[in-house]
């Protein structure tokens, strides 16, 4: 895989000053005018095939892309890239890997051929998914919607994997405006009893402090619950809201929220499952807040059996993430190096997509779980003997400081 950028320069011709008009057809004009015109045309061409590229209306990749949520370098000189692919429906995509995932570690492309780094599906490795489920119990919500409300939470705690941990938050009319219903936990059985003691017989709906409180708990470490002990590294932690968006009296506000979402470290995405008997209106915060938070909003309305269906959907999309694991060989020294990634979809389509991220190059604790996994990752991607995973660009090749001796390739495409 072969990612590159391209620049373009425009080009102004200048007319002597006293020419005047009759000098158009001089000899030296007419060069002039034909070599500005083949630029133009060359130009143009090339950026008809960049634009086609991404508006042809005809393809269903249009708005794809990645989002890096995390770069963890604990284990230097092992480093993992935990990241959330996505078409222009917020659908994940499928069948990533090392051949349309490029990595460039501090501006230097890593040779897939030389397998210093691969992709995995976060669905077949041990890291826990963390999410927060926030349940509007207002009487507002009384009846066939609350019950779909509990169904379908109940179906979304069925549907995660073994590890992952889920914690409830429920809308309530104390002083702080909502209750943890539960903390984080594995045990579905745990988190279906607490499901069915809830009730909707609130009097306000305190819909944005509910919210606050749940990014502050996303930020926090999960502490396993309280049938499990276990403090496991979590890739990501998520928010699902039931609720008609309705909000009243919360000490934060709505741009309250939208700002803590964008200054937040580690993306906490939202998914929203708005449905109503009153106002559709309201819907829209919800909306808002899902968009910002590079979330998903379900429009629920009063289809309730769309519940069941969308949990569902958002399991799907959680357990879809990637890891980008590779050996990088830049020096400990505490430094901070850009990284990043860039996605190929579908795998020779021209399709490109970049996000950016860095990593601290340090060296970790010799404690013995963390040597056990840097083992377990050195018989993975064992050293080069030339510490050269990168590929060689025709193009930059005398431009890289670092060039070495080891395993030059040159594109097939400069050949």
């Amino acid at each position: 895989m072969y990612l590159f950028g391209m620049n373009t320069k425009n080009y102004q011709s200048t007319i002597k000053k006293g020419e005047g008009m009759n000098n158009l057809h001089s000899p030296i004009y007419l060069q002039r005018s034909m070599f500005y015109a083949v630029v133009f045309l060359l130009a143009t061409a090339l950026f008809s095939v960049n634009a086609t590229a991404a508006t042809d209306p005809s393809s269903n990749l249009q708005g794809y892309g990645i989002k890096i949520f995390r770069t963890e370098s604990g284990l230097y000189p092992f480093v993992q890239i935990y990241l959330r692919s996505f078409d222009q429906n917020m659908e994940p995509l499928i069948n990533l890997n090392e051949r349309n995932l490029g990595l460039m570690v501090a501006g230097r492309v890593y040779d897939p051929d030389k397998r210093q780094y691969f992709v995995q599906s976060i669905r077949n490795r041990e890291e826990m998914i963390r999410s927060i489920i926030v349940i509007d119990t207002s009487a507002t919500m009384k009846g066939a919607p609350f019950e779909a409300t509990l169904q379908a939470a109940a179906r979304f705690i069925n549907s995660k994997r073994a590890q992952d941990q889920v914690a409830i938050i429920a809308l309530a009319d104390n002083k702080e405006g909502f209750e943890l219903v539960s903390n984080f936990e594995r045990d579905p059985g745990t988190l279906g009893r607490r499901l069915a003691d809830l009730e909707a017989v609130g009097q306000k709906s305190r819909l944005y402090d509910s919210v606050g409180f749940a990014m502050q708990l996303a930020a926090g470490v999960g502490a396993g619950g309280t049938s499990t002990g276990d403090a496991d590294y979590a890739a990501s932690t998520s928010i699902v809201i039931f609720s008609d968006g309705k909000d009243e009296g919360s000490a934060v506000t709505r741009n309250d929220l939208m700002t803590r979402i964008t200054n937040m470290a580690v993306p906490v995405p939202i998914y929203s499952l708005a449905y109503t008997k009153i106002d559709p209106d309201y819907l829209k915060n919800l909306q808002a807040l899902s968009k910002n938070s590079f979330g998903k909003y379900y429009h629920i309305g009063e289809a309730l059996e769309r519940m069941t269906r969308s949990v569902e959907d958002i399991q799907n999309i959680l357990q879809s993430d990637y890891v980008v694991t590779f050996r990088a060989y830049l020096p400990i020294d505490g430094s901070q190096h850009r990284i990043k990634v860039g996605m190929e979809y579908p795998s020779g389509s021209g399709k490109i997509r970049y996000q950016t991220s860095q990593l601290e190059t340090l060296s970790p604790p010799a404690f013995k779980k963390v040597l056990g996994a840097q083992q377990r990752l050195d018989q993975a991607l064992p050293a080069l003997k030339d510490r050269n995973p990168y590929m060689t660009n025709p193009f930059t090749a005398g431009l890289d400081s670092q060039a070495g001796g080891g395993g030059k390739r040159v594109p097939k495409a400069a050949q």
